[in-house]
């Protein structure tokens, strides 16, 4: 029987379900663009995701045809309602540092268009599956800003410093089979096959041992900036800390009981 919990905010649909924290960017008629109070109710379930032993994996997409257009700038331009300074440091800068410090796999399914600010949180989870319709556009340029969200840290790492300038100078559209083949996403795939196969590999996953895939992903985040001697050290102090832990044994319980394993991400 499927255990689910569903949960919504105005902007934010979640919910629950085979180990899975399903997140849903829910204003579609604005192509789910962020306003103030959407990027804060992201910020709060993505620390109920840490917080829940329940959840052992993420799941991020959107709903209707867009995945993310990045900020409202009818919001941007306000001065009442907020600035540039706090959209960045309290909206998109917490999102993307909790999609990098959360020690569960996050899997995005991108439905539609993912740009400026949208394309960039994509680009942050650990692994992004988008529909062969979907364009990637850093769109900073065409309003004269700069690519925040990250953007300007991963995307050069992804796909190297050349494609990462060009993208960002002219602000083209990059298709998903594009963005795959440049690796700047996992995998693209059938529109229609979006989200059987993106929630799938979630749900794959939170079956798996997620405390040693959260350490992975920690060495993952330090080798950017570690040298290999570094690096090399904190995979031989990691790997202490993965052998003390639950699913080690049961993995290798269940290897020499020839059985098939059942990690709880402990």
């Amino acid at each position: 029987m499927t255990d689910i919990t569903e949960k919504s905010m105005s902007n934010i649909n979640f919910e629950i379900e085979n180990g899975v924290g399903k997140i849903t960017l829910n204003r579609p008629d604005k192509y789910n663009s962020f306003v103030r109070q959407m990027a804060f109710d992201l910020q709060a379930r993505l620390d109920e995701c840490e917080a829940n032993k329940e959840v052992r994996a993420i799941y991020i997409t959107g709903e209707g045809k867009a995945f993310c257009a990045g900020q409202d700038l009818a919001e941007a331009i306000d001065p009442e309602q907020t600035d540039l300074n706090k959209i960045v440091e309290e909206h998109y800068n917490p999102i993307i540092e909790r999609l990098r410090k959360i020690e569960k796999p996050i899997i995005c399914g991108v439905n539609g268009v993912a740009a400026g600010a949208g394309a960039n949180l994509a680009l942050a989870c650990d692994i992004t599956i988008a529909g062969n319709s979907v364009a990637f556009i850093q769109a900073f340029s065409k309003i004269g800003l700069i690519p925040d969200s990250g953007g300007t840290y991963y995307l050069p790492r992804l796909i190297g410093m050349q494609k990462a300038a060009a993208l960002m100078f002219l602000g083209d559209k990059v298709m998903a089979l594009a963005a795959e083949k440049m690796g700047m996403i996992y995998k693209a795939v059938a529109d229609e096959e979006l989200q059987e196969v993106a929630l799938g590999l979630a749900e794959k996953l939170a079956k798996m041992p997620t405390k040693g895939i959260g350490l992975t992903k920690r060495l993952l985040n330090e080798s950017f900036n570690n040298t290999l001697a570094e690096q090399l050290a904190l995979e031989n102090e990691i790997q202490t800390e993965a052998g003390q832990t639950h699913d080690y044994k049961e993995g290798v319980n269940a290897f020499l009981e020839k059985r098939s394993p059942i990690f709880k991400g402990e």
